[in-house]
């Protein structure tokens, strides 16, 4: 029992001393990404909510009216929304 406990100690100190790296300052541990990189990542995933392809927003326009989102679970969205609002072009 007294070699269990010796050898924990033993690997304990010896997993301390490997893992601690001195050479990192605490402050600036996570500071490895730019604070203009992360807004820009922000910026970017706002631009792609923004701009969605037809067939994603025709979707969501069908599963908000719910004889259409019955209709698309038969048919598919495609033809619910042609269905239900392929009339409603106007020039």
């Amino acid at each position: 029992m007294r070699t269990l406990i010796i050898l924990t100690l033993l690997a304990t100190l010896i997993m301390a001393a490997t893992c601690y790296d001195p050479f990192i300052n605490r402050r600036r541990a996570n500071g490895f990404m730019q604070t203009d990189m992360r807004l820009e990542a922000i910026a970017q995933e706002r631009i792609r909510e923004r701009n969605k392809a037809p067939q994603e927003r025709q979707r969501e326009i069908c599963e908000d009216y719910y004889p259409c989102e019955l209709y698309a679970s038969r048919h598919g969205y495609a033809a619910a929304y042609r269905h239900y609002y392929g009339r409603r072009r106007t020039k």
